[in-house]
């Protein structure tokens, strides 16, 4: 599992962007939540527009062998979500980094444990 060292991390296995010069940055999931949540089938973003608080459900996505909530690793407004998820959520899986990231937002508030790559290799085994 290979965890890219200019991201940051939760503890609920999503990953975060630096911002950009807007404010904004991209969330996924990592490679290990992918994995645990075997194939997805379906995903449930939140809306352009919508004001997300850190550590609060912003939506789920359904697997094959569960439903997981996804949780807004930190406070602002959704300024976009990948509708490429929506169409085909196989891509959460197959580029959990790159092509399947979830929506990007821009941050009005970032907690402090947000996690380094290595921290987050060391807390997810």
């Amino acid at each position: 599992m290979s965890n890219p060292q200019h991201l940051r991390y939760t503890k609920e296995h999503e990953w975060l962007s630096a911002t950009d010069e807007n404010g904004v940055a991209t969330v996924g999931i990592t490679e290990f939540a992918a994995n645990a949540l075997g194939d997805v089938v379906f995903a449930q973003l939140p809306a352009v527009g919508d004001t997300i608080t850190a550590g609060e459900t912003c939506g789920e996505l359904e697997s094959t062998k569960s439903v997981s909530d996804l949780f807004a690793p930190v406070t602002g407004e959704v300024v976009e979500a990948n509708q490429d998820v929506v169409d085909d959520p196989s891509l959460v899986n197959s580029a959990p980094f790159e092509g399947g990231w979830l929506f990007k937002v821009k941050i009005t508030d970032e907690p402090a444990e947000l996690l380094t790559a290595d921290a987050y290799t060391d807390f997810a085994g």
